[in-house]
């Protein structure tokens, strides 16, 4: 580069030369001097340490200031030489340096990319969003060698017609011609400020055309630093709902968290470590992470310490690895600690397994609430709030009725004479938390299919982890009184509508009668044993509208605690002594429950009713597994 910019220099002087008729102020000498003055300019303003292939503008802006400072340099050594520099000629020459050594760098640029990147097959894609977002993520993709981008699009008419980054604005309307021209595979969202409805609209008009959909981060992970332009993702369902996230209410959030200690019992499972997550954004004195799971532990306990060390927190983060059973355990650590706050999130949620492990599902789930409510009743802990689920309402499975008898014992405790808050927060499903049918349509897409589904019809509420986290702690803070609080979710979503749109946002097509060439074919099974086809968030009533748009409180039946603890000790006995039959009877008693049959399956006959069912293979019957969707 040095060298080459020594040759081009003296070109240009020679052609200052030629231009002004063999000018005499441009002597001999002048070809030695301007290298001699021009190189140690260049170096000292970094010309040289670009690597070309990725030279930026803010290195060609480099370029122009260095040739303007050396054109100075050269008038000033003329002038002392005696000669009088003609204004012409230096302005010449600077025009001809400029355009030489900075369309040299360009040039080789271009040269360098296409040597690394043009001879490798890449994926054409086209952009939506002709914005500084769109117009980054274009540069940054001239970089790689995987994606060619061939187009914009853009719903604004001043943009459209127009060229950015030497690539065309298109409007939505065109694509359909655009796809075809140039054979487009993806299209890339980079819309990270668009309301979650109007992505919606766009990846809904992307369906028909069978491209694959990605989109960039979202504006509040650019503006955090937690991602950037160029970190391309799938889209997941979030992306996809079709309501608004509602502004947290920062006065919630930090009633019960800010200057307290605070425990997440069930720290390192979906909801525990989001709410772990959000906690710690409200500063708390201390946080402690309750966890039976060392793995689980040591890797939100990691995450959560760089997030301290990012930010500068003041934080102290106990991590602690223990049972939910284990009541001395728990009463001592929030006696020593002085807890003022706990979300207790620790439970078994897979519908499939409890319901092949019904007494473990039962233990942990009720009488792993029943020991942390006696706990932080007998440490003084201010505020006990239980994440409950949708399936707690009118239960068809082990893990629902569990989850309801929790509640019942929140309820019964809350009238007990003690300083505590006891607040229940019942929702649906949320996107990411393990056997989530997100992940795990993905994962089946990727394969080649099939999808499976458990039926045609069945619907799930849906909301995304970070938005539930913030409802819990904001409901947690307005509780009193044994209250029960339910999230609205949002109309609930089809699954199979759900299956189909990711297949058709992938780039690919559903195989069936009417398209037997498609890629993924849709499998339906049947439920699966105690699986409804439609969630509900409520027992019976109306729900009361709250001071938050997205939180409602219901008045559920409850329980006398003399009754319950009666009714507790027989189920307890009964998980004692494996006896799940008794266990089922306290159920029905407590709860309504009532196990769906699936009138295919054929259970064993020494099967005890709401068990695991099992195929006889011989018979052409195969084992459901948790992995159905």
């Amino acid at each position: 580069m040095v060298f080459m910019d020594v040759a081009l220099l003296m070109l240009c002087l020679s052609g200052v030369q030629l231009l002004r008729g063999g000018d005499p102020r441009i002597r001999a000498e002048l070809f030695v001097i301007v290298p001699l003055l021009a190189m140690p300019i260049f170096i000292r303003l970094g010309l040289y340490r670009a690597v070309l292939r990725y030279i930026s503008t803010k290195a060609i802006a480099a370029v122009g200031m260095a040739v303007s400072l050396h054109v100075v340099t050269l008038g000033l050594v003329m002038a002392l030489m005696g000669d009088s520099p003609s204004y012409r000629v230096l302005i010449l020459y600077w025009l001809l340096a400029l355009m030489v050594t900075g369309g040299s760098r360009v040039l080789l640029r271009s040269l360098s990319r296409w040597a690394v990147h043009g001879k490798g097959v890449r994926t054409n894609v086209a952009i939506y969003g002709a914005g500084s977002a769109g117009a980054e993520l274009a540069e940054a993709l001239q970089l790689g060698g995987e994606y060619r981008t061939v187009a914009f699009i853009d719903d604004q008419r001043e943009l459209q017609g127009r060229e950015i980054r030497g690539l065309h604005v298109f409007s939505v309307e065109q694509f359909e011609e655009l796809k075809r021209q140039y054979d487009i595979k993806e299209v890339l969202l980079a819309i990270p400020s668009v309301s979650r409805v109007r992505r919606n609209q766009i990846t809904h008009l992307m369906e028909k055309y069978h491209v694959r959909v990605r989109t960039i981060p979202t504006l509040r992970e650019l503006v955090s630093e937690e991602s950037k332009v160029s970190e391309l993702r799938e889209l997941d369902l979030d992306d996809l709902l079709e309501r608004e996230p509602v502004t947290p209410n920062t006065a919630l959030l930090e009633r019960s968290i800010a200057g307290k200690s605070v425990m997440v019992t069930g720290a390192g499972g979906s909801i525990g470590s989001e709410l772990c997550r959000q906690i710690l954004k409200y500063h708390p004195r201390q946080l402690l992470l309750f966890e039976r799971s060392e793995y689980s532990l040591y890797m939100i306990e990691r995450e959560i310490c760089a997030c301290l060390r990012k930010e500068g927190l003041g934080v102290e983060v106990i991590p602690l690895l223990g049972s939910v059973l284990d009541e001395c355990h728990i009463t001592r650590v929030l006696s020593e600690h002085n807890v003022n706050t706990v979300y207790h999130a620790a439970a078994y949620k897979h519908v499939p397994i409890v319901e092949h492990n019904p007494l473990q599902g039962i233990a942990n789930n009720v009488f792993g609430t029943l020991r942390c409510a006696r706990a932080a009743i007998e440490a003084g802990v201010e505020a006990f709030t239980l994440v409950s689920t949708d399936k707690a309402v009118r239960p068809t499975n082990v893990m629902g009725a569990s989850k309801r008898i929790a509640e019942l014992i929140v309820q019964a405790l809350a009238t007990a004479d003690h300083v505590a808050r006891f607040t229940t927060v019942r929702f649906g499903n949320v996107l990411g938390s393990s056997g989530s049918v997100v992940p795990l349509f993905r994962e089946q897409i990727a394969k080649g299919g099939p999808i499976t589904i458990t039926h045609r019809d069945v619907t799930r509420y849906f909301m995304t982890i970070p938005e539930a986290a913030q409802l819990v702690i904001q409901a947690s803070a307005m509780g009193a009184d044994g209250d029960v609080f339910v999230l609205d979710m949002g109309e609930p979503v089809r699954i199979i509508d759900l299956a189909r749109r990711m297949v058709a946002l992938s780039g690919l097509t559903i195989r069936d009668d009417t398209n037997p060439t498609g890629d993924i074919e849709l499998r339906v099974t049947q439920l699966r044993p105690g699986e409804k086809l439609h969630e509900e968030l409520v027992i019976g009533g109306q729900p009361q509208r709250t001071m938050h748009a997205r939180i409602m409180r219901v008045k559920e039946e409850s329980v006398p605690w003399p009754q319950l603890q009666e009714l507790l000790d027989g189920l307890n006995d009964a998980c004692e002594d494996f006896d799940t039959a008794a266990a089922y009877d306290v159920l029905r008693t407590l709860t309504g429950y009532q196990p769906t049959v699936v009138t295919e399956l054929r259970p064993q006959a020494a099967q005890v009713p709401g068990a695991w069912p099992q195929h006889n293979a011989a018979e052409g019957g195969a084992r459901y597994c948790s992995t159905d969707a």
